[in-house]
């Protein structure tokens, strides 16, 4: 199962982890099989936010919200269940001053396409 750990941190805290302890762990992740895809982001002053609302497009320099926490990065992961990605999740260094959020991926592109099969089954069969 495809889990989305995001890596929150207060930015100011980021000097404490040495990026070569980061690239160790996901050096180590990838090579393990359970890592999809990762990255780190950079400093929350580029952020960008795009909202439409009533067909008016709304750009707003910075994040979403206001919070102690910055999204720094994440790691998309493959896991047996909730149980393994915490563990894995655990080990990632950022989680030493921050938090990571566990959030499983919702696999909307298969639903939606066994859907549109279902219904081109049954067309055909009628």
């Amino acid at each position: 199962m495809k889990y989305l750990c995001l890596v929150y941190l207060d930015e100011k805290r980021l000097p404490e982890l040495p990026d070569e302890d980061c690239v160790a762990f996901d050096e180590g992740i990838r090579k393990s099989g359970h890592c999809i895809a990762s990255e780190a982001l950079q400093s929350v002053t580029s952020a960008t936010t795009v909202r439409m609302r009533n067909g008016r497009l709304s750009v707003t320099d910075g994040p979403f919200a206001e919070t102690k926490e910055q999204l720094a990065g994440f790691y998309m992961i493959d896991a047996r269940d909730l149980n393994e990605a915490i563990q894995i999740a655990s080990k990632i260094p950022p989680a030493r001053v921050g938090s990571i959020e566990v959030r499983p991926v919702r696999p909307i592109r298969e639903t939606v396409a066994q859907e549109r099969a279902a219904r081109t089954a049954t067309v055909q069969s009628a």
